[in-house]
């Protein structure tokens, strides 16, 4: 996680500076395979692609994500990707990795990226919404990022949330506990996580203490809200990528239709990174980072996740 860290941090940089090429995402529908049958939906493929020129080897790829609700019926998983890693002096395929488990932690390790950038240097407590893959990653990150004493952990299942502490505790320094309300998790938190699949509010930004910093990246679409739109006007803004905030950020975009912010008041945690721009100004300060996930993540975990594989002699070897 400390390097999956850092590849981020240089993505974003790399991304914000110009010199990353990131073509728009390509959404492809697929109609279901029998439009007669009561309910059908079919479902969608996205194709994500990125460039880092100094990402060296294994820094050309593409993420392909298909997304069809429908398979739950069939006992498959509703999300199906894989990363292909590309040479980039040759054009050569050079790998195909798991998708589902890249997308899982280079999306933690943003929030990590997020929080070593942003939060209170001596945050010492915090609160995770969500119990699932993203939760998972989430927690390895912000222990990572700061020396946290506590994690408190927030789910609507309880029995989903003491399997989660049952398996996560013996990989933290931070101790977890269950909160029985998203109220409790959140009052008193010095870092917020917000990791789940909800279209509406999972937390008060009343309860925000002065000084808290909020990661959300579990809404990815015009329609969700996870993060509420208090929370927006009291903070001060970071997303990844501005032009993919506009176009998938219902946390942001809906508060903005309401004239609670603006698009030009969002800066890019890319630019912090490189340094252009403040992140945190005050210790009072709330800051959120909004993340609906860019190509140039995928990439750099890919080729990182690549480069680790060769040093340790893993993987399998596949002749075209």
């Amino acid at each position: 996680m400390p390097a999956a860290i850092a590849a981020m941090k240089s993505a974003f940089a790399e991304l914000s500076t110009g010199q990353a090429a990131v073509p728009l995402r390509a959404a492809l529908p697929v109609p279901p395979a029998d439009p007669a049958e009561p309910g059908a939906s079919g479902g969608v493929s996205l194709f994500m692609p990125a460039y880092l020129p100094k990402g060296g080897l294994g820094s050309l790829g593409v993420k392909i994500v298909s997304v069809f609700p429908r398979n739950a019926r069939q006992g498959k998983p509703m999300i199906h990707g894989i990363v292909v890693v590309l040479d980039p002096s040759t054009g050569e395929p050079l790998a195909l990795c798991d998708g589902t488990f890249l997308t899982a932690w280079r999306t933690g390790a943003a929030s990590g990226a997020a929080t070593d950038l942003l939060a209170r240097p001596d945050a010492q407590t915090a609160a995770l919404l969500g119990c699932g893959a993203q939760a998972r990653t989430q927690a390895l990150a912000i222990d990572e990022a700061r020396r946290l004493n506590f994690i408190k952990v927030y789910a609507p299942h309880p029995d989903h949330v003491q399997a989660f502490i049952a398996e996560m505790q013996p990989q933290l320094s931070a101790r977890l506990s269950a909160a029985s309300s998203p109220d409790e998790a959140v009052r008193d938190a010095d870092v917020i996580c917000a990791a789940t699949t909800s279209s509406t509010p999972v937390f008060d930004g009343n309860l925000l203490k002065p000084g808290a910093h909020v990661n959300g990246v579990g809404s990815y679409t015009l329609q969700m809200q996870e993060v509420d739109a208090m929370t927006v006007a009291r903070a001060c803004l970071f997303v990844d990528s501005r032009a993919s905030a506009l176009a998938e950020a219902g946390d942001l975009v809906i508060p903005m239709s309401e004239g609670k912010t603006r698009a030009e008041d969002w800066t890019e945690l890319g630019e912090v990174a490189a340094g252009l721009k403040p992140g945190r100004q005050s210790p009072d300060e709330i800051t959120f980072f909004k993340s609906v996930g860019v190509a140039v993540q995928d990439v750099a975990a890919a080729g990182q996740a690549l480069a680790e594989a060769q040093r340790q002699g893993l993987g399998q070897t596949v002749d075209f």
